[in-house]
């Protein structure tokens, strides 16, 4: 391949500027997410106006996730990641100016979000192109690790920043980053899209309606809303529809937002699921480990981040050896092995969690599962994308990074969901049991919970007692420390049965002949 005749250290440089990249795209929404109220204090707003912004950027990435890999068909792969990158760059400089909230929703979420959409399957429909055998695992290995590092420290990197700094150093970080990106563009070699170059206006729309009401829903489910089912039956029923679609238009003949043919191969199935069982893994410990941490054991967040370093270095340093030593291993044994250490390290973390009063205690256990997922990130990009065809990766990419955005987004939601479900009864169970509570109390705290269930530390709650009598604060303050480890058990059950399930899966793997890659792309669309 023309890759070839690149120097080496030329590979390695943009192997590295690709990782970069990837790195920016992940710490921009954790930056983001853990500087809420230091932007409401210096934009004067509202915290629901700033969290309304992440919604939207979030859902506008996912909603044209699966346009944004057809538009690097039609204006070519490079030039789609260039402009991805510039988008976030448009978002990221609006973030160290603005004083008020319109520039960040217009730059930073809709810019933004688009330019998330572009970047993701141009990134890897590149590296697909620019990389081949050996190397093109290493690569992905890197990229994964790039991302799986960035949501583990990212809230670290954003708490310090934004503690001593401030939040807009932090998104004039990203600025320079992108920069030192484009610096190396020339490294880059386009791969041209020789298929047909129609577009399917149909099929756009209803990509957009499915993964929008999808990501829509799982949002207003994060927030607690009502409209929860009415948002994931549209989002089902836009997916349903773009796939009867493209399977009419494939019988006919006639050119499509995606080829369906790229769903009968077997391996491409089996990566898909794995992506986003690891994303659906990956969220729910990243959002219930924080909370673990800063709500009962009282951390801030530089030192929540210090107690999650485990996961996150083991994560990047068992990434980069397996992506060095794939060759010598089956990948879906790599595979099977992540998902294994997965589930055991997530495993150990339950009864863990109401018996460790230090961080440290669950080093052994995060360092496991840190590594079951760095073997996961190393291998399923390049498991999945493979044995694509190159006039098919750009569609293919754009399948794969869906099904990780999505699985990140349910591991978050439906992981905070549960823990506050299970929160709000734990804690009106043994209120109503409370021999100190008089009735209106327990009838008060009740009301208070289904009006808006929240995970607090004493110190927090302490605050919200002041004025109530000394027994009533201790016996909340006790029913408070009992309930939070059962929440934050029963929100660790999600990385868990998504770690069993992304094993059965690896053992389905195991039956499949191993991805060849630049081979059985034929065989994938005829």
């Amino acid at each position: 391949m023309a890759q070839d005749a690149k120097p080496t250290g030329n590979r390695t440089r943009l192997a590295v500027l690709l990782s970069m990249a990837m790195f920016v795209l992940v710490v921009d929404t954790s930056l983001m997410n853990v500087s809420i109220s230091a932007v409401v204090r210096d934009l004067n707003t509202t915290a629901s106006g700033v969290q309304s912004a992440i919604a939207l950027e979030a859902l506008v990435s996912a909603a044209f996730i699966l346009i944004g890999g057809k538009v690097g068909d039609l204006i070519g792969r490079k030039r789609a990641y260039v402009l991805g990158l510039l988008g976030y760059a448009v978002g990221a400089l609006a973030m160290t100016v603005a004083d008020t909230l319109l520039p960040i929703v217009i730059c930073w979420a809709l810019i933004g979000g688009i330019g998330a959409s572009l970047l993701l399957p141009s990134m890897q429909s590149l590296i697909h192109g620019n990389f081949e055998g050996a190397e093109q695992r290493r690569v992905y290995a890197m990229v994964g690790a790039a991302a799986a590092i960035a949501a583990a420290v990212g809230p670290l990197l954003g708490g310090f920043i934004t503690t001593f700094l401030s939040w807009r150093v932090g998104f004039a970080l990203e600025v320079v980053i992108i920069a030192g990106v484009l610096s190396g563009i020339g490294l880059v070699r386009n791969v041209e899209y020789t298929g047909p170059r129609h577009i399917d206006v149909v099929g756009a729309i209803l990509s957009v309606a499915g993964m929008g009401g999808i990501v829509l829903g799982i949002l207003v489910w994060e927030e607690g809303g009502g409209a929860v089912a009415a948002l994931l039956l549209l989002g089902v029923a836009g997916l349903a529809g773009l796939a009867w679609w493209l399977r009419r238009r494939k019988r006919t003949g006639r050119p499509a937002l995606l080829d369906p043919g790229i769903f009968r191969s077997g391996l491409f199935r089996a990566g898909i699921s794995g992506q986003m069982l690891q994303q659906t893994a990956l969220g729910g410990l990243m959002i219930a480990l924080p909370i673990y941490l800063q709500m009962v054991l009282g951390y801030n967040a530089l030192e929540a981040g210090l107690s999650l370093a485990p996961l996150s270095l083991s994560m990047f340093a068992v990434a980069l050896l397996a992506g060095r030593t794939a060759g010598r291993w089956r990948p879906a044994n790599i595979i099977r092995t992540g998902f294994a250490l997965l589930t055991a390290g997530t495993l150990a973390l339950v009864p863990l969690v109401p018996q460790s009063g230090f961080g440290w205690q669950l080093v052994l256990p995060l360092a496991v599962a840190g590594s079951g997922l760095g073997m996961l990130v190393s291998q399923l990009n390049n498991y999945t994308l493979s044995p694509i065809e190159e006039e098919r990766v750009s569609e293919a990419a754009a399948v794969n990074s869906a099904g990780g955005s999505f699985g990140l987004s349910f591991g978050l939601a439906a992981a905070g969901a549960i823990m506050l479900a299970t929160l709000a009864v734990s804690f009106t169970d043994r209120a109503e049991q409370s021999t100190v509570l008089d009735p209106g109390q327990q009838q008060q705290v009740a009301a208070a919970l289904e009006r808006d269930a929240e995970v607090m530390s004493d110190e927090h709650l302490t605050a919200l007692l002041a004025g109530q009598p000394t027994e009533v604060r201790d016996e909340m303050l006790r029913i408070n420390t009992e309930a939070r480890p059962i929440a934050l058990q029963a929100a660790l059950l999600l990385p868990l049965l998504a770690g069993l399930l992304g094993l059965l899966n690896a053992f389905r793997m195991a039956r499949l002949p191993d991805p060849r890659p630049s081979e059985g792309g034929d065989n994938l669309l005829g």
